[in-house]
């Protein structure tokens, strides 16, 4: 019987952001699923929209021998601990080794980790598992569109696929796709590495692939799959982690170097020639939620807002109170917003108890400038303990942890506060404290484009603000450090010119 260690280990990073990811954070999850290990790993992984359970799945199919090491991923944040990185990859590492000897690895990665003393996370992984199991046993990742992908990680790796849908729905079809492409491995079969790191960032929010240009180079990346071809990802990168390898990628599979050279240049071509369409309307706090109001005056279904600056999913934390203000401000009728992190203002809610009312101070502890907490008397409508299923088809039906929760009232603007992180990507994250999204005339999450995989259905119109928060809508703004000499710093931005020479970019 095949032999396949798997696991899974996956943060995307902003080096940017307040918080850093200690173990503890992997334990819970945030918006993944809690930490498991061994044998457990095979009960949790199953059904859900996670690369690991779309490799188990066919691997089971395939009759694989599967032997789980750890798999734990936790919100966007900050750098990773070194405590975390090396307890969990010691743990994964050990695994593996403990688990020769084996046919192939399989492992589930973001691309985009930056921990306390390494700059490339998933790099060194790849590094320390090829270092166990030699040069000749096929070794394959999964990784997330977002990635930030470094030479060392394609090396020391057989196979990289990359989700192609952001939000992303297709993380276990990802996972699919490795075992298939594993498949190819295992029956001996080697494919020459093209790759290419482009020399513009992309802000997050114009990756979506629901929209152009991403949409079509996409389709046009799936069209040049083939037999000769039969893998090629497209990474528009993750633009908030400080480091060298910060920017969008292509890397390519071919049965001859020819090949794969020749479909990952015309990747770059294409995504080169949308250089100026990257970009849209971003509005002010106010701006936006004034456009909102007059909007709902007409729609039959609500105005859903992205707070995009303040996304879980991409290292802010949650809490910042630009948006929330707005709506207060300008008297929105029927409108909510969440979710807001703040684990004292839930207690003190929860203490009060339903139909109280309450003074609070809400938000606006991380730091963020420009911003601050929040301070006025709420009517507590509704609480919850925070467990709930996200069946969008974003989360794919994960079991949900808030930690104490509840719905604030003020005048008719509703607050979800949570003592949990994560990203506001599911209906579901509105009802688990009563309130009914759909009927609604405004909404704000905060989340980028996660979102809209489960709210695009019921929006009768979508928008960015950008209120403060860790998360620039407009990278350029960042205190760029470590980036690569001449990399443009939005599309058709000002170069990067580093204080201290770095290496240059691939051609």
């Amino acid at each position: 019987m095949t032999r396949i260690a798997i696991g899974g280990f996956l943060h995307e990073t902003n080096t940017f952001a307040p918080t850093k990811a200690t173990y503890e954070a992997f334990v819970h999850g945030g918006g993944w699923p809690s930490m498991t290990h061994g044998a457990d790993v095979l009960k949790v992984m199953r059904g859900i929209n996670v690369g690991l359970a779309g490799f188990v799945e066919q691997a089971e199919i395939r009759g694989w021998e599967l032997i789980p090491t750890i798999a734990c991923g936790a919100s966007p944040s900050a750098h990773v601990t070194k405590d975390a990185f090396e307890r969990i990859v010691g743990e994964m590492i050990g695994g593996i080794k403990a688990a020769l000897p084996l046919d192939a690895v399989y492992l589930d990665l973001h691309g985009a980790m930056v921990t306390e003393h390494l700059n490339d996370g998933e790099g060194e992984i790849a590094r320390r598992v090829r270092e166990v199991i030699g040069p000749d046993i096929p070794f394959v990742v999964s990784l997330d569109l977002h990635g930030n992908i470094s030479p060392e990680t394609v090396e020391y790796t057989d196979a990289l696929i990359a989700y192609r849908t952001y939000p992303h729905v297709d993380m276990a079809d990802t996972g699919r796709a490795c075992a298939r492409h594993m498949d190819l491995l295992l029956a001996g079969n080697r494919f020459a590495k093209a790759f290419r790191q482009l020399p513009f960032l992309i802000p997050i929010s114009w990756q979506c692939t629901n929209d152009e240009p991403t949409k079509s180079i996409y389709l046009k990346l799936a069209a040049l799959e083939h037999d000769q071809i039969p893998t090629l990802s497209f990474c528009p990168g993750f633009p908030a982690a400080d480091f060298a390898h910060c920017c969008p990628s292509v890397f390519a599979y071919g049965v001859t170097q020819t090949d794969a050279d020749a479909a990952a240049d015309t990747i770059v071509r294409l995504v080169m020639g949308h250089e100026d369409d990257f970009d849209g309307k971003i509005y002010a706090p106010d701006e936006g939620v004034l456009h909102a109001m007059e909007l709902a005056k007409t729609l039959t279904k609500p105005v859903v807002i992205a707070d995009t600056q303040d996304n879980p999913g991409a290292g802010g934390d949650s809490d910042t109170t630009g948006m929330l203000r707005a709506l207060v401000k300008n008297k929105a009728i029927k409108a909510a917003t969440g979710v807001i992190y703040d684990p004292a203002a839930a207690k003190a809610a929860h203490e009060a108890g339903e139909g109280a009312t309450v003074k609070l101070s809400i938000g606006g502890k991380s730091g963020i400038p420009g911003d601050a907490p929040y301070e006025n008397t709420f009517v507590v409508e509704k609480l919850s303990d925070g467990k709930f299923v996200a069946n969008g088809p974003y989360y794919g039906g994960r079991d949900m942890d808030m930690g104490l929760s509840a719905c604030l009232r003020i005048d008719d603007v509703r607050v979800v506060i949570s003592s949990h992180k994560a990203q506001l990507a599911d209906q579901s994250m509105y009802r688990y404290v009563g309130i009914e999204p759909t009927e609604q005339n405004i909404l704000v999450n905060k989340s980028s484009v996660h979102f809209r995989a489960d709210f695009e259905p019921i929006a009768g119109k979508l928008l960015i603000c950008a209120a403060p928060g860790a998360m620039p809508a407009d990278t350029s703004v960042l205190p760029w450090k470590h980036l690569r000499p001449g990399i443009r710093l939005k599309p058709n931005g000002e170069l990067f010119t580093p204080q201290t020479s770095s290496p240059a970019l691939v051609p």
